[in-house]
């Protein structure tokens, strides 16, 4: 097998990063190319916390909040330039 010269600089940079042999890397490099996305995106996961519930907030409007604060914030510093 022939590795065009990027490849086996990248080869290069894995084997002296993690240590192990150019073996080891090239083979680890094609099962991860070549592993299905599904597997892939189930070795991810993304911590969650719960931030409790308060009824005063209404999450599902924050978008239209925010930019009503970012509406007064304007105002605010147009006002204070006169």
């Amino acid at each position: 097998m022939t590795l065009d010269p990027d490849v086996a600089d990248l080869v290069k940079r894995v084997m002296e990063e993690r240590g192990v042999t150019f073996k080891k890397a090239l083979n680890d490099a094609i099962r991860d190319g070549l592993t299905p996305a599904a597997r892939k995106s189930a070795l991810f996961r993304t911590p969650t916390f719960a931030m409790g519930f308060n009824p005063a907030i209404p999450w599902d409007k924050s978008l239209r909040l925010a930019g009503v604060l970012e509406d007064d914030e304007v105002a605010h510093r147009l006002a204070s330039r006169k």
